[in-house]
């Protein structure tokens, strides 16, 4: 069951972010093409209670905030130093401070200044206040973003399942950022799924959520990052959650896309440019896989160091 937005401009229909990444990366010298995540059946839990009654679980791809690991404030660089490489489990009290300064979300239409676009906890508050769920986890959860399909699904989706479990949870709202982190996250909902977590994903990367194969998605039509609606405009967040929470509640089997009426604008010009490699000279492809090659490096350090702390 698919829901859409009708258009009447050819350049308005969701970004083919798995073609779009495929070409960009054979670009830039890497002919190995990688090969997404696809399951022809898909897991799904009916809700067991009202939603009113309902302790809803959180699922980022955010990082914690760590000002050792460099910039990872409004408008920064891709920062590869700032990912972390095993499941996190943190308090929803007050306003965690959690960045996507080290995944690959949309730099040139948004500066992730507004947590509130990409981590709806704030939201989920004021929802649970207003009896619209039963209340939030004590925790929130934070999956990495991992190429490696094995490792989320056989080390940080149970992980994250465990924790789960040990706050009661019923359901699970589950936010991606960057094209691998939609991948991530369809992966952990499906987990969460076959084991009677009820699972909704908020994301704008259609065509990566969809080839997997997961229960419930709330589509948004957005640059990445914005998930969780527009930045700085409550209004269109709070409009979001109410969305996800009705397809949670509603939905009646797996494979049901619901697409947000919400425009990022009324110009689509702003779906052209992300990692494409049409729009690119032969100087920033060069540029760009060294950049790439350091980011790699760097990663494996990170990883390294979280590993050997652990």
């Amino acid at each position: 069951m698919s829901q859409a937005v009708a258009t009447t401009d050819p350049e308005d229909v969701p970004i083919p972010y798995m073609a779009r990444t495929r070409a960009y990366y054979r670009a830039l010298g890497y002919n190995e093409p990688y090969r997404w995540a696809h399951f022809g059946d898909v897991p799904f839990t009916p809700l067991a209670k009202p939603l009113s009654e309902c302790r809803i679980g959180l699922v980022t791809t955010a990082a914690l905030h760590d000002p050792a690991r460099g910039d990872q404030g409004p408008g920064a660089p891709y920062n590869a130093a700032a990912k972390f490489h095993r499941a996190y489990v943190h308090s929803t009290e007050g306003a965690p401070d959690v960045r996507i300064a080290h995944v690959t979300y949309d730099r040139t239409h948004t500066s992730a200044e507004d947590q509130g676009s990409w981590f709806p906890l704030a939201q989920l508050k004021r929802h649970a206040g207003g009896g619209v769920i039963g209340s939030v986890a004590r925790r929130f959860y934070g999956a990495p973003t991992t190429r490696s399909q094995r490792t989320t699904t056989e080390q940080d989706a149970p992980d994250i399942l465990a924790a789960m479990r040990a706050d009661a949870v019923d359901a699970a709202i589950l936010v991606p950022n960057c094209p691998v982190c939609h991948q991530t996250i369809s992966l952990v909902a499906r987990h969460l799924e076959q084991a009677g977590i009820s699972t909704i994903i908020m994301g704008c990367a259609k065509d990566i959520v969809e080839y997997a194969g997961v229960p419930r998605f709330l589509f948004s039509d957005f640059p990445l990052g914005n998930a969780a609606g527009k930045p700085h405009d409550l209004a269109s967040q709070a409009a979001t959650l109410d969305l996800a929470l009705q397809l949670l509640a509603r939905a009646p089997a797996a494979r049901t896309t619901v697409q947000s009426p919400q425009r990022w604008s009324d110009d689509p010009a702003w779906k052209r440019d992300f990692s494409n490699a049409e729009r690119l000279s032969a100087e920033d492809l060069a540029r760009l896989r060294a950049e790439h090659e350091q980011h790699r490096a760097i990663a494996r350090a990170a990883r390294a160091g979280d590993h050997s702390a652990s």
